[in-house]
């Protein structure tokens, strides 16, 4: 495989990435609702991401509401990571596309030019990194708040949703 294609595949790769990420902050499914213990079947599924609450009744009714700005520390931090990450990968889109071999941009100086495509992936690799510290550090919380010993029944807390796995 050629450097163009290599580097067009890895521009693909960044950028499916970065619509993943965009994808899982959109979404509210970040924590659920755990069906572990005695009582399997719950007449309400309840879904929470970085912005808003869901609740899903068994019957189809949806209620959805948004968070105000009093929230948990590691909810504004996540949210802001992956604000962060959004942006840098963005930015990454734009200089990796400057940068690319296959762009008539810049074409005097090839040595400029490879350059810009490595900034582009610095900026990949930076917002993936915001991404995976906003993860981990939600999937801490989740873990933590499920294994600490409390009155709540087993069944009424919250375990990892998919948009962690996204």
């Amino acid at each position: 495989m050629g450097g163009g294609a290599r580097e067009l595949a890895g521009y693909v790769a960044a950028l499916g990435g970065w619509v993943a990420a965009l994808a899982a902050a959109a979404v509210p499914q970040w924590r659920q609702s755990s069906y572990a213990g005695d009582a399997i079947i719950t007449a309400v599924g309840l879904h929470e991401g970085l912005w808003m609450s869901c609740a899903a009744q068994s019957t189809g009714q949806v209620h959805e509401r948004l968070f105000f700005p009093s929230l948990a520390v590691h909810i504004q931090t996540s949210r802001a990571l992956m604000v962060i990450s959004l942006l840098l990968g963005f930015f990454g889109i734009i200089v990796s596309v400057v940068g690319m071999k296959c762009t008539k941009v810049g074409e005097e100086d090839p040595v400029t030019k490879s350059r810009i495509a490595v900034a582009g992936g610095v900026l990949f690799i930076l917002s993936g990194l915001c991404t995976l510290a906003a993860v981990s550090l939600y999937a801490t919380q989740v873990t933590y708040e499920f294994f600490r010993e409390s009155t709540v029944p087993i069944n009424a807390r919250y375990e990892f949703g998919s948009a962690l796995f996204v």
